[in-house]
């Protein structure tokens, strides 16, 4: 007669329980993350508007007059077809800004610039008195 293993009934229980420690882990890292990533999204005074909804209300718009920037390089930029120093951008376009009966301002930039440099202009642009202002590519 073979002989067999008779099992044991003291053998250890195996663990039945789901183990909550990663999924808290990851969850506090979300946490922290968002609180830390939401007042930056709200810091930014600069709002951009699709193409396609700007597009559409330009039929309705009346002809109006607005104020074009094109950044060249990190020091100069056109005002209006006009070589301006990136130093006196604020001084050139706060009475342009002033006269304009819609304080629109186009912003166009080349390829080659810093970032830093762009969202600088456009900073400037917003603390002269632009209300709406539309990036351009080319």
């Amino acid at each position: 007669m073979p002989r067999r293993h008779k099992r044991r009934h003291n053998a250890p229980a195996g663990i039945h329980e789901v183990n909550m420690t990663p999924l808290i882990d990851v969850s506090l890292v979300l946490v922290v993350t968002l609180m830390v990533a939401t007042p930056m999204a709200f810091q930014s005074s600069i709002a951009v508007q699709r193409a396609a909804q700007s597009g559409q209300k330009a039929d309705v718009m009346a002809k109006s007059e607005r104020v074009e920037i094109r950044i060249i390089s990190a020091d100069s930029v056109t005002v209006n077809r006009a070589l301006v120093p990136r130093s006196e951008i604020e001084r050139t376009l706060r009475p342009l800004l002033e006269r304009s009966a819609t304080r629109t301002v186009i912003v166009r930039c080349a390829d080659d610039v810093p970032h830093g440099t762009f969202v600088g202009i456009l900073d400037e642009a917003k603390h002269c008195g632009a209300a709406e202002i539309a990036v351009v590519g080319g």
